[in-house]
């Protein structure tokens, strides 16, 4: 009789599990920002290795095609005690065996599967299919059925999440007897079977009081099972991560909850040293932990905060300099220019900065490396410098996930749904400075990552900006205005570097063209080049191999769009009024008085509002004017000899 219990058993386990490995539990959209949504597979047996699987995602929109838009290899994980393998984000407890990022798995209709396959056969873009299938869902959140993917996979139905923020819901799968499988929705469960069996599972919880610290500060790490221990639970931590290791640390790193208790702590101290290493991140992690204690959470960061950040020798664009900086610009980069004119000028022009033999195109993930350089904050090294908002912010917090707040993303000048770029899968990897593509003055996706037109921004902000033209969009209120003559050289920029774009008067709603040029021509003359840009110049250049020429050469902008138009271009005049801008105002800051060096007798002095506004008209100067304003960024015109200079000034 026995024997025939164990046959009886044996033969309902195989039955149930011929799959060998099933879709278990599946939410794709907890919570509205997929910041936990996971998907969990079982297999028929415990500690299965699901090495020579993987896991496909179909998109079922109209524009996906029900092909696959993500592969998962699962070469090298195995299921739990209880059978089960969670794959999920960070937000996810317990925390996933397979980590992927958040908000990458489509809400529906859509579908994914489980291959006994090699991910490389599902490029991106692979029409869904039965070969190799071993299990498969096609799923949605109360969409209309996609009765295509239904066919292509063999399914005949589409299963709901029914789930709202404060109510997730997950799509689980339930076996009851022999031949009934069904599936439900219901609390998600990850890495706990759905009916609730299986051998319980002891979550542990890793606490930090806050995100972040400075150098030489200490906190406390405390550890919170869910339920008491019930030997003595041994476990050891780590904290390195990247540049971080334990020389940037004291503190005891192997750790036990005591038999019958549920918490333990331990106390970091961080080193202040003297290095400029830049704010670093530890991570918090479980090396050792061994079943049925899993971790709740895990890879939990905190931010060292370094005080060593260096200060740049010229200002931010709230507090320009100019001169500090020289261009790297190789000797008779622009000789080619002189006497021509209009067309001819152009093209000279275009001529040098797309030259496929010298010009380099990098990708759209290298461009944050080059950003991090480039619009390095020169008040502290730690941080970019915010194009809209004018503010510093650490270069940590770059936008990874779905939430802007707080973070800082790379802003498009020239928008890309106005100017038709686009991005390719091998965008996003940042291969480096000395991987890059060929590229030419045609080659109009390039503009995508073309770092003269990309700029640090307020995440925020720059989804408020969204794809406006300038003169529509001005500016965050309260702000100085400290972009826009930064702004009008690099759209500018675009229009000559690549065919098929154009900078046009008034908001057109052409793909191509933007605007507005009268704008970005007073926004260019009355915010002049600054250090600040010519660094950033420098940068790029060093990466791109070609040069924003309206930051080196700034008078070029009249003679291709403004009062010289037609008028035959002489590089000399350039150097003239290079040597011009050697003239310094002092002190800047200013009570009041404000000192002029470098030039005698200066024929006019004008002193504008950011705005463009005159408000104080001088003449006949000999070496100082006095500032009757309030407090505030202004624009100070020299004119002397019929060539004129623009300085930014600050009143206190």
């Amino acid at each position: 009789m026995k024997k025939i219990i164990i046959l009886f058993i044996l033969f309902v386990s195989l039955t149930t599990y011929a799959q060998v490995l099933v879709i278990n539990e599946f939410d794709p959209d907890s919570p509205s920002t997929d910041t936990a949504e996971f998907i969990e597979l079982k297999s028929a047996t415990p500690n299965f290795s699901t090495d020579g699987y993987i896991l496909v995602f179909f998109n079922g929109s109209s524009s996906g095609a029900d092909s696959s838009y993500m592969v998962i290899d699962l070469d090298g994980y195995t299921t739990d005690n209880n059978g089960l393998l969670v794959i999920g984000s960070e937000g996810v407890s317990p925390f996933p065996q397979v980590l992927i990022s958040e908000n990458v798995i489509q809400n529906g209709a859509d579908a994914l599967g489980v291959y006994q396959a090699s991910v490389n056969d599902f490029p991106e873009g692979t029409l869904a299919t039965q070969t190799n299938l071993i299990d498969a869902m096609v799923y949605g959140t109360n969409d209309a059925d996609d009765t295509d993917l239904l066919t292509l996979l063999g399914e005949t139905i589409q299963y709901n999440d029914n789930g709202t923020n404060a109510n997730p819901r997950s799509i689980q799968r339930f076996v009851d007897g022999m031949d009934n499988e069904s599936y439900s929705t219901a609390t998600p469960t990850p890495r706990r079977e759905n009916d609730g069996s299986g051998i319980p599972i002891n979550p542990v919880f890793i606490s930090v009081a806050e995100s972040q610290y400075d150098e030489g500060e200490s906190f406390d790490i405390t550890f919170i099972s869910e339920t008491n221990v019930t030997s003595d639970l041994n476990f050891t931590i780590s904290l390195n991560n990247f540049g971080f290791n334990t020389s940037d640390f004291t503190g005891n790193l192997s750790l036990m909850i005591p038999n019958g208790q549920n918490t333990t702590s331990t106390t970091i101290s961080i080193v202040d040293d003297s290095a400029d290493e830049g704010d670093e991140v530890l991570l918090i992690k479980f090396v050792d932990l061994i079943e049925p204690i899993v971790p709740s959470n895990n890879f939990v960061e905190v931010r060292i905060v370094d005080n060593d950040f260096t200060i740049a020798a010229w200002g931010t664009p709230l507090n320009p300099t100019t001169g500090i900086v020289q261009s790297t610009q190789p000797e008779g980069y622009y000789d080619s220019l002189d006497g021509l004119a209009d067309v001819a000028l152009r093209q000279a022009l275009q001529d040098i900065i797309a030259d496929p033999t010298i010009v380099r195109a990098q990708t759209y993930a290298d461009v944050i490396d080059i950003l991090n350089e480039a619009d390095q904050n020169p008040e502290n090294s730690n941080q970019v410098w915010l194009l809209y908002t004018e503010e510093g912010r650490a270069k940590l917090d770059i936008q990874t996930g779905s939430s802007n707040a707080g973070k800082w993303n790379r802003e498009h000048t020239y928008p890309r749904s106005r100017g038709g770029f686009f991005d390719i899968e091998e965008d996003e990897i940042a291969d480096g400075i000395d991987v890059f593509w060929t590229t030419k003055a045609d080659s109009l996706r390039h503009g995508n990552s073309d770092a003269h037109a990309l700029r640090a921004a307020d995440a925020a902000e720059n989804s408020s900006r969204g794809n406006q033209h300038y003169g529509q969009y001005t500016g965050p209120s309260g702000t100085l205005g400290s972009f826009r003559g930064d702004v009008a050289r690099s759209v500018l920029y675009m229009e000559i570097r690549y065919n098929g774009l154009e900078v046009v008067n008034g908001f057109p709603e052409v793909t191509g063209q933007f605007g507005d040029l009268a704008t970005l021509l007073d926004w260019h003359r009355n915010d002049p080049p600054d250090d600040f840009e010519m660094n950033r110049n420098n940068v790029v250049y060093n990466w791109q191999k070609n040069r924003n020429p309206f930051i080196d050469q700034p008078l070029l902008v009249e003679y291709i769009w403004g009062n010289n138009v037609g008028d035959t271009w002489d590089q000399s005049l350039s150097i003239d009024d290079n040597e011009f801008s050697e003239i310094t105002m002092y002190p800047n800051p200013t009570n009041g008085r404000l000192y002029i060096l470098g030039l005698n007798n200066v024929e006019l002095v004008e002193v504008f509002s950011v705005e463009g506004k005159l408000l104080r008209t001088f003449t006949a100067v000999n070496n100082y004017i006095d500032l009757d304003i309030t407090s505030g960024l202004y624009l100070v015109k020299l004119t002397h000899n019929n060539r004129s200079i623009i300085k930014k000034v600050i009143k206190d």
